[in-house]
């Protein structure tokens, strides 16, 4: 193992850019995409440029804190997640996907999870009239065929990373299990940790569940409160909302979070007054929304945390060229 792949900040950027094994993870990050894309555009997706400002974000970034700019005298905000515009894609397409950046002021205690970035990128993907359910598959199938085009493209880069390719194949070779947010609950409280009954799986539970199972799994029906108005409440479990989390073994912690979107105006409205936010912020979403926006489901994937799992990295900074860890000041 390489002495960067043990350093628990990044390098100085020259030896980070030069760096055998960045090279390798960014070759491997960028055929992953390609293989992405390859997969999406077959599922009859289009691709569109997301935005990177606007009036307001995802209310819903776990504690991170949003950055605001100066945009002619508005205050804007940098995306923390393009949620509400993939939403509103839909009213031109109806299957869509990008490439988007993101920015979170992630906490400081973040730092040292190795799967947190200040700036990152996600692939999101939504389409009209889907389930739950049906997005729960499509990410399945995604993420296998990733992992499947990988091996097949990168051999030589898994080999400069260390990456048993017998091992990758492994995770994705069985079905990927489901479990309820009340039985990953119950599993973390007899491995000792204090989760709570009514809040995301926090970071440490993510990376602890994790690593008892071998095989990819979904997280499903997150207690409402926990996640952004966006996500839709079943109808027959209130309370409970239709969403998940797709979680990679060994570790490697949470790669995608996904959900039935919420498109009923009165609701919509109902749900973001409950978060304490003013709906007044949300007003050109709002309009859309009274308007008609189609129901749909989609996920956003971690471009990064997914680069990290098939490299096999220690590290998520290890699978961006250009890495900003919570409360660093880098380029």
């Amino acid at each position: 193992m390489s002495t960067e792949s043990t350093t628990p900040v990044p390098p100085a950027p020259y030896t980070h850019l030069t760096s055998p094994r960045t090279v390798a993870a960014l070759t491997l990050q960028a055929s992953f995409l390609a293989g992405a894309r390859e997969f999406l555009t077959a599922e009859g997706f289009t691709e569109l440029l997301p935005p990177i400002i606007g009036p307001v974000t995802d209310p819903g970034a776990r504690g991170a804190k949003q950055v605001d700019i100066d945009y002619y005298g508005h205050r804007y905000k940098l995306m923390t997640s393009g949620i509400l515009y993939k939403q509103a894609s839909l009213l031109s397409f109806d299957k869509i996907f990008c490439l988007a950046p993101n920015v979170r002021l992630e906490p400081l205690e973040t730092a040292v999870t190795h799967r947190h970035l200040v700036e990152f990128h996600q692939l999101d993907v939504e389409f009209a009239g889907g389930s739950r359910d049906e997005a729960m598959a499509l990410a399945e199938r995604l993420t296998r065929h990733c992992v499947t085009h990988v091996l097949a493209t990168s051999g030589r880069e898994l080999e400069a990373l260390g990456r048993d390719r017998a091992e990758l194949a492994k995770t994705v070779a069985l079905p990927y299990g489901r479990l309820p947010h009340t039985e990953v609950v119950g599993e973390l409280r007899r491995l000792g940790h204090p989760q709570d009954d009514f809040t995301e799986i926090d970071w440490r539970g993510e990376e602890l569940i994790s690593a008892t199972r071998s095989d990819p799994f979904f997280i499903t029906d997150y207690p409402k409160g926990s996640r952004g108005f966006y996500d839709r409440e079943s109808p027959h479990e209130l309370g409970v909302l239709r969403n998940f989390d797709l979680i990679f073994p060994a570790g490697f912690g949470e790669m995608m979070s996904g959900s039935e979107r919420e498109t009923d105006y009165a609701r919509v409205l109902r749900r973001i007054r409950e978060t304490g936010e003013n709906p007044a912020k949300y007003d050109w979403y709002l309009t859309l929304v009274r308007a008609g926006l189609p129901p749909s489901a989609g996920f956003g994937l971690g471009v990064e945390r997914f680069t990290r799992f098939l490299g096999g990295l220690d590290a998520v900074w290890q699978g961006t060229a250009y890495p900003k860890l919570p409360g660093q000041a880098r380029p």
